[in-house]
């Protein structure tokens, strides 16, 4: 399922919000699977491929180091596609050693991720793909040089060719880029084996652990498809985080970077929780080392509540369900 959502309905949040979510389910997939119809979570379903030699392109760009200035830093080497679609760092290493300023969020599923980065600054994967190659702390290139780079390959060049009138272009990479990463998604997860009917593919522990999920309010900004990606959310509702943390810079102001709204001062875009059991450690500042402690920071800050020890084992059970497989596109 994708939410499609203009960029006015992209700030609505709250009960209305998860509302409208949960309604939005075609008729055909309320048929077809009456047994989550209306469920806070709905199953993850692999996108259509529109061209298959675009994502073989893709695929070979995103793991391709000439995107980097100094050829040592790929789009794969922070979205390392074996370790979750992430780098397990707390904040990225680029080009020269440079840390960069905020957690590498994953690749996967971001598909459907309404926008993009921790501050929703771009609206659309191609966007995002962009973004790395001119940044000084990630790739630290420009468009020309990688595009010289590339144009004096002969096989990328003619792969190109018969893909793009114009060969290769900036447009064109981030586009074979993008159509790359809309395969990325983890479908046949143990829980939506279970919403599809399923009774034996989680446990009771995941079990009780959605039905907590559900009861504490966590499905107030985690629900859908994704399991969050589609609304923005201020860093602790229920809390002063960022006072409780201390040492607040520019990658903690979030939205405000982007609107320059007071009212956007530390909101960031929900996470998806879709593979959270493979992408430690946890938030836009990587402060959260384990998933139990992701989870008690968000009920904290979030909920204003202190789980107990057994609903926190269940809620982690049930995320841990969350994760699908990533079967890898072939083409034929």
């Amino acid at each position: 399922m994708s939410i499609v959502q203009s960029p006015t309905s992209r700030h609505i949040m709250g009960v209305a919000f998860v509302f409208l979510t949960m309604m939005c389910i075609t008729p055909s997939v309320r048929a077809e699977h009456a047994d989550w119809r209306g469920a806070a979570v709905s199953p993850l379903t692999a996108m259509p491929v529109v061209d298959p030699r675009k994502v073989q392109l893709g695929e070979l760009m995103f793991h391709d180091p000439r995107l980097s200035a100094d050829d040592t830093i790929s789009c794969a080497s922070c979205h390392d596609l074996s370790h979750g679609g992430a780098d397990g760092l707390a904040k990225p290493i680029g080009i020269g050693g440079a840390k960069g300023t905020i957690n590498t969020p994953t690749v996967f599923n971001s598909a459907y991720n309404f926008t993009q980065f921790w501050d929703g600054r771009a609206d659309s994967l191609e966007e995002q793909a962009a973004g790395p190659v001119h940044n000084p702390v990630e790739m630290g290139s420009t468009w020309p040089e990688v595009v010289a780079k590339l144009s004096q390959d002969q096989d990328m060049l003619s792969a190109f060719q018969k893909l793009y009138a114009d060969g290769v272009t900036a447009d064109n990479i981030v586009d074979a880029i993008a159509t790359f990463e809309r395969t990325l998604v983890t479908i046949n997860a143990p829980f939506d084996r279970y919403l599809k009917g399923d009774q034996t593919a989680i446990s009771p522990q995941a079990i009780r652990g959605y039905k907590l999920f559900q009861s504490y309010g966590c499905v107030a900004c985690h629900q859908g498809a994704n399991v969050g990606g589609n609304m923005y959310q201020t860093m602790g509702t229920m809390g002063d985080y960022f006072g409780d943390r201390g040492n607040i810079d520019a990658s903690d102001l979030g939205r405000y970077q982007v609107t320059g709204r007071e009212k956007d001062r530390h909101v960031f875009k929900v996470p998806s929780l879709r593979v959270v059991r493979h992408t430690a450690p946890y938030f836009h500042d990587g402060s959260a080392k384990t998933l139990q402690d992701a989870v008690r920071h968000m009920a904290k800050y979030q909920l204003g509540r202190e789980l107990p020890e057994q609903d926190l084992d269940d809620i982690i059970k049930f995320l841990e369900s969350l994760a699908g497989e990533y079967i890898r596109f072939e083409t034929k």
